[in-house]
This record gives structure tokens, C-alpha cells and sequence, in this order.
């Protein structure tokens, strides 16, 4: 059974006219079906209002579903009992793009890692601190760091501190809604490392939700291309990806522009290999 199964899952806003008339539908998600097996990272990319976020945000239980089934761990994460949406909440974890907005600002970061410690783990006040600091440590952070207020660190090391929060339980899943993507180069490069090491030494799964297509081959096993809310194709490998010749994904590989600009009048597979290139 896989950990997560999206079946079939479809949505749409309803926006009220201002005059008289019909209200009007707009379908943001059309018939979505994807599965993510343990200890495996989807990676779905998509350009901006292509439903990325949003299926996101089903995916976690936020948005619900017009039709179609989020089966977590076999069960329908909107149709459960309280215990089972308790264990979904403490298995299925989210990590934001933006940093900054994610935290409450009066906390300090020891406040903010704990805070999932304190709502789902009986521990003492001792236990929870030691936690913490295990936590600030697996993510490239210290000791020193627990009395800091979010404003004291950097985007990278906030995002580093939400990471902390989002593995403090332990979880299957972790939704990552292009959580590197507001980060310069090196930063989100040293990101994506720690997601990768985390993924090996926690069995963890990701679903990578990004318009940045060289991040989400860093650190997926399997690529979706999400275009205008529908699912247009899922990929094993970065040659299926590179050799489909779908009009939608060889207009996302035009895109792809090399890291050192003597290489961006070059397009595509090209621009991909002068990238890796470059940067070894």
C-alpha cells in the first residue's frame, strides 16, 4: 500500500459576481491522481497558478476536495475518526516557501521547534529542551541558537528552523511547498542537501512542489508536471523527462536557463549539462 494516494481529486473556486447574475467556477484542479510510496520524493513541478499550492494544501487537509479521495496511510484523510486525524496530523508535516511567515515572531526558535513537542509528546520541560537541541543541531544550527527571535536569523536559517519543527515528530510525509525556492543559489543548494540527508537518516517521504526544475531533479525520484491543474505526465527518470515530447514539459525544459551566462543563449538538456558542469 502506498503512504499516500491521490485519487482522482478535483477543485474549484466559486467567485461571486459583483451585479446580478450566475456565480462563476473556476476549476483549479482537474481529476488529480498521483501515489508517493515510503521513503520516496515526488517532485511536482508547475509554473505559477498551475495548482501547485493548492493540491498542496488538500494534500494537508487544508482545501477540501469537490470530489476525489486523499488516502494517507490508507485512510481518507476528510472522512476519519478524531484519533486517526491525531496520528495523520502528527505523521503528515508541511515546510512553507516563506520562511518568515510560518513562525510567530514573539517566539524564540527554541519556542518554535517545541511547539509540536508540546501539543503531541509527554515530555519534561528537560526532555523537550534536549529535543530542541538535537533538533538545531541535525539542521546546521546549535545550542546558541535557542533564545534568537526569527528576525536574528537569516531566510536560510529560518527555513532551517522550520525544518527542525516539521521532523520534531518524526513524520511519514513532509510537504514542501517551494520551500527553497525564496532562498539565493547557495542557500537553497545547502538545502537541498539537508532534505536529501534527512530523507536517508529519517526514511522520510517528500512531496517537492516547485516551478524550479534543476531543484526538484536534486532531490526527487519521480517527477510530475502539473499545467493548468491537470497532471500531464509523471516521470522515473531526468531522460523520460528530457525526451517526452510533450508540447507543456518541452516548454518547461526551454525554460531551463544555465547558471553561468556564457551558457544562457543555450537551451534545454544543454543548459542542464553545462549547469551540473559548473557547479562540481
Amino acid at each position: 500500500m502506498s503512504l499516500l494516494q491521490v485519487k482522482r481529486v478535483s477543485f474549484s473556486y466559486n467567485s461571486k459576481k459583483l451585479f446580478k447574475g450566475k456565480n462563476q467556477t473556476n476549476k483549479i484542479l482537474n481529476e488529480i491522481s498521483f501515489a508517493i510510496e515510503e521513503g520516496t520524493c515526488l517532485g511536482l513541478i508547475g509554473t505559477s497558478g498551475a495548482g501547485k499550492s493548492t493540491l498542496g494544501k488538500v494534500i494537508l487537509g487544508i482545501k477540501r476536495p469537490q470530489q476525489g479521495q486523499i488516502l494517507f496511510q490508507g485512510h481518507d484523510i476528510y472522512n476519519v475518526n478524531k484519533a486517526t486525524r491525531q496520528k495523520i496530523r502528527r505523521d503528515l508535516q508541511v515546510v512553507f516557501q516563506d520562511s518568515y511567515s510560518a513562525v510567530n515572531p514573539r517566539m524564540t526558535a527554541e519556542r518554535i521547534i517545541r511547539e509540536p513537542l508540546e501539543n503531541f509528546e509527554k515530555l519534561t520541560v528537560g526532555e523537550q529542551k534536549r529535543r530542541v537541541i538535537e533538533l538545531l543541531e541535525r539542521v546546521g544550527l546549535s545550542e546558541k541558537d535557542l533564545k534568537k527571535y526569527p528576525h536574528q536569523f537569516s531566510g536560510g536559517q529560518l527555513q532551517r528552523i522550520n525544518i527542525a519543527r516539521a521532523i520534531a515528530l518524526k513524520p511519514k510525509l513532509i510537504v514542501l511547498d517551494e520551500s527553497v525556492s525564496s532562498l539565493d543559489m547557495v542557500t537553497q543548494s545547502l538545502i537541498l542537501q539537508l532534505l536529501n540527508e534527512l530523507k536517508d537518516d529519517f526514511g522520510l517521504s517528500y512531496l517537492f512542489i516547485t516551478h524550479d526544475i534543476k531543484a526538484a531533479f536534486s532531490i526527487s525520484d519521480q517527477i510530475g508536471v502539473l499545467e493548468n491543474g491537470e497532471l500531464i505526465e509523471l516521470y522515473d527518470s531526468k531522460d523520460q523527462f528530457f525526451s517526452s515530447k510533450h508540447p507543456i514539459v518541452k516548454r518547461l525544459r526551454d525554460s531551463i536557463l544555465a547558471e553561468h551566462p556564457r551558457f544562457r543563449t543555450l537551451t534545454t538538456k544543454a543548459n542542464w549539462n553545462n549547469t551540473n558542469r559548473l557547479s562540481k
